[in-house]
């Protein structure tokens, strides 16, 4: 049963009222609905913000991060003013400014196979706002075991893409991806960075594309994959179709219920780039220092190796160090030495880690990993360094 719209909820949604397809009826689907957001971020921004704004009686936050500087470029939701407060909190709190008469249920806990059908549940349908391949995963499998819509995207650098993975009527995210990619072949947007609007553009068409499942309107991007460029500002469609052979939606479908996402896509599920354990390969930025201190010919004695690329040391360099980008790694290891004592940095420690990994496996022994990258550097050694 659909709810009645007070007078001052006409005015609000007029522009809505005067439109055929949507009109009372359609108002009072948007005010019975409900929506989760699974991330809080880049995409989640701009769908909450817009969906909020629409009408849509209750919305659903899922994030257990809190607001960085770093975030602002892009997460529009946030603001300076909640540096260091909870995304769901600060999120919370916006959408109940831009619009008093809707519910929205926080969640500050990560979204996890332990409580991700609890949480997604009651909502009418499900937005995968992550950066991750485990979580995505496991979205996509809540939505096809719960019989919900997914509404898909994902953003890097000036690429993104769109589509609703709906196993009812349509193939899931698994259909198009049966299994994620290699551990460290997709670089995340902390890494190669992304155009601080293309989260707003995408994130938009999200939006477009769940009020449009909500109201029953217009042809929603089942079986269809939305990609854009924001270069040549191009959009192309890739037809989609169901998998017989999928392990989730497929007639023989073998997976039953949530499994472990993280070993399924042998990366963690979060997008923080310097993991708070410490490997017995990991060096400390004031360890290296001392060392660095202790030795007035650190190059005959100590290889630093700036894994980062090109355009990055225009930000923030070490001296002496060798620039080897991750990508051309493998092919430039005749350049080293594996008798030289070596430290492997980056920005903050991911992509040393894949670095530290491969040297390994190529008989590199004395090889360390600067802790937090270069940024934790700047943070602890030389604090004239940005950090970025």
């Amino acid at each position: 049963m659909t709810e009645e719209l007070s007078h001052q909820q006409i005015l609000r949604y007029s522009r809505h009222l005067l439109i055929p397809e949507v009109g009372l009826e359609g108002q009072r689907k948007l005010k019975s609905s409900s929506v989760l957001i699974v991330g809080t971020g880049g995409l989640g921004s701009p769908v909450a913000l817009y969906l909020a704004a629409a009408g849509v009686g209750r919305i659903g936050l899922v994030d257990y991060d809190v607001v960085d500087s770093s975030n602002l470029q892009r997460q529009v939701i946030h603001g300076t003013s909640t540096i260091g407060k909870l995304k769901v909190e600060s999120a919370r709190d916006k959408l109940l400014d831009l619009n008093p008469d809707i519910q929205v249920d926080v969640f500050n806990e990560p979204f996890t196979s332990e409580n991700a059908l609890r949480i997604a549940r009651d909502f009418d349908l499900i937005l995968d706002g992550t950066d991750n391949f485990p979580t995505r995963y496991l979205t996509n499998d809540v939505a096809v075991f719960l019989g919900k819509p997914n509404v898909y995207a994902s953003i890097y650098r000036f690429d993104g893409q769109v589509s609703v993975f709906y196993a009812k009527e349509g193939p899931c995210y698994r259909c198009l991806f049966p299994e994620p990619p290699p551990p460290g072949l997709v670089p995340s947007c902390a890494e190669g960075g992304v155009l601080g609007v293309l989260p707003g553009t995408i994130g938009t068409l999200q939006a477009t594309e769940a009020l449009k499942l909500l109201l029953g309107i217009g042809e929603p991007l089942i079986g269809k994959l939305l990609l854009y460029n924001a270069l040549d500002m191009s959009f192309d469609f890739v037809k989609l179709k169901k998998n017989p052979n999928c392990r989730v939606c497929g007639p023989n479908a073998d997976i039953k219920e949530l499994i472990d996402y993280e070993e399924f896509c042998g990366v963690p599920s979060h997008d923080h780039e310097d993991d708070s354990a410490v490997s017995s390969h990991d060096i400390s930025a004031k360890e290296l220092s001392e060392r660095v201190n202790a030795s007035t010919s650190l190059s005959a004695k100590l290889l630093l190796l700036d894994v980062r690329e090109p355009h990055e040391l225009k930000i923030s360099a070490l001296p002496n160090a060798v620039n080897i980008p991750l990508g051309q790694l493998a092919g430039r290891l005749t350049e080293l030495k594996s008798a030289d004592d070596m430290v492997v940095f980056c920005k903050a420690g991911t992509r040393s880690t894949r670095a530290l990994e491969l040297l390994a496996s190529a008989g590199f022994k004395k090889v360390k990993n600067l802790k937090g990258g270069i940024n934790a550097w700047a943070k602890d050694v030389d604090t004239d360094l940005p950090i970025y």
